[in-house]
């Protein structure tokens, strides 16, 4: 299972990058995350794990696999017969303007959970790229 998804902000690049590398906040401006930690301590970089736990989904720890400072950053979860990775990246486009997009990628021989859950998580990522972009446009 494979998803992706793109939003056009009313804010400059470097303040959804703000939003989206502030991962400890997310529960913040996201419905989608009840408790996120960062486990190595500081900023987001390749190695930095993460514990999140979400409604409806047991917890995960996720680690950072790739990092472009003020650009994106890649974070994989692996479980029994299931990888995640998932992807937070933002551009600029217009004068103070940038778009952000927001995908996962759930590969293994469970992927039929990943099949049966799909709804659920494009609804997850749809839940928040919206928060992404309500609060860099509340915070500009």
């Amino acid at each position: 299972m494979e998803y992706t998804v793109s939003r056009d902000v009313d804010a400059d690049a470097g303040t959804v990058w703000a939003v989206i590398a502030d991962v400890e906040r997310m529960p913040a401006w996201t419905s989608t995350m009840t408790r996120v930690r960062v486990l190595d301590g500081g900023e987001l970089r390749v190695g930095t794990r993460v514990r999140v736990e979400q409604p409806r989904l047991p917890t995960a720890t996720w680690e950072v696999t790739e990092l472009e400072p003020g650009r994106s950053f890649t974070w994989a979860s692996p479980a029994p017969g299931l990888r995640s990775v998932a992807w937070h990246a933002v551009e600029p486009t217009d004068a103070g303007r940038s778009r952000v997009t927001l995908g996962i990628r759930q590969t293994g021989p469970l992927g039929v959970v990943a099949t049966l859950l799909g709804p659920l998580t494009r609804r997850y990522v749809d839940t928040e790229i919206a928060g992404i972009v309500a609060e860099a446009t509340r915070t500009t």
